[in-house]
């Protein structure tokens, strides 16, 4: 498997926060003309080879007169975690393992970079997602299983798997926290020279922060920062409420034994960063996206 460093991941879909703006906006300004001119902002999928094309434009007697109103970013933004929850209930209902849901994540926040939700049903492309990186984490499940675990048509996935594959660019190789944790955590092994009851409390932090990471997939951060930022940020929390280890002090340890761009003081202040993201998330609660929603 290819390194991070040198992967398309690390490469093209790591952003700066403006730059997740702008693609939004761009994306729904688009939808809100495409409802203005044709009534609808549903585009037509060719399931073939993933080709666009818009609806009949409206009569110009009509134009405009719509009484349907286009989504604000803010609705867009509901919309995307509602359906990212979705895929980590699709996840736990198959049982998949946490890097099957991460990615599956990750390609539903990549596509919505492209696209507005008023463009492409979120819950279509939810599915797809799933069913995308069921085959690329090779964890094989048919179109037909996954739609009938969860009564749909299996139909859909297959319908937008091209669009999907296409608004990726292919970049089908994800690198999700939970594998950094494992390493993270065999390293604290080391550093602690665990023993005995050591041995536990490493093994709760470990779960504690693969709890943090799946509130994690939700917010922003997979797209703002590298696995290893995202995976360091959720142990370090972790282990601010169960008091494993010195946490800085472990830092240092792994900052004099492994390059990175900046001193361990300036990371601090990134993990700070990431986990002010889920606090927000947290602090508005998932009840504001359901109560959206419906």
């Amino acid at each position: 498997m290819s390194d991070f460093q040198t992967s398309t991941h690390r490469e093209r879909w790591i952003f700066q926060p403006q730059d997740l703006v702008n693609k939004w906006t761009t994306a729904n300004r688009r939808s809100a003309e495409i409802l203005a001119q044709y009534g609808t902002t549903r585009l037509k999928v060719d399931p073939v080879d993933g080709s666009i094309s818009n609806p009949e434009p409206l009569p110009d007697h009509v134009v405009g007169s719509s009484s349907v109103k286009p989504l604000s970013c803010e609705e867009e933004q509901v919309m995307r975690i509602f359906y990212e929850q979705k895929i980590q209930e699709v996840c736990r209902a198959f049982k998949f393992p946490h890097k099957i849901q991460a990615t599956a994540i990750i390609y539903f926040k990549r596509f919505y970079l492209q696209w507005s939700v008023m463009e492409h049903h979120p819950k279509h492309i939810m599915l797809t997602c799933v069913y995308a990186s069921c085959k690329v984490e090779e964890n094989h499940v048919s179109a037909e299983e996954l739609g009938k675990g969860i009564q749909q048509d299996h139909q859909i996935i297959l319908n937008n798997e091209m669009i999907v594959l296409k608004s990726l660019d292919f970049d089908l190789i994800v690198y999700a926290p939970y594998r950094s944790i494992e390493g993270f955590i065999d390293d604290m092994d080391d550093f602690c020279r665990a023993g005995n009851g050591a041995h536990q409390r490493l093994k709760d932090l470990h779960q504690t922060a693969n709890s943090e990471v799946d509130t994690m997939m939700l917010t922003d951060a997979p797209l703002l920062y590298t696995p290893g930022q995202l995976a360091l940020a959720a142990l370090y929390k972790s282990n601010s409420a169960l008091s494993v280890l010195d946490f800085e002090r472990y830092l240092e340890s792994v900052f004099s034994r492994q390059h990175f761009d900046c001193p361990v003081e300036q990371f601090i202040q990134i993990i700070s960063s990431i986990n002010h993201l889920v606090r927000m998330f947290t602090w508005l609660g998932t009840n504001t996206v359901y109560n959206t929603i419906m």
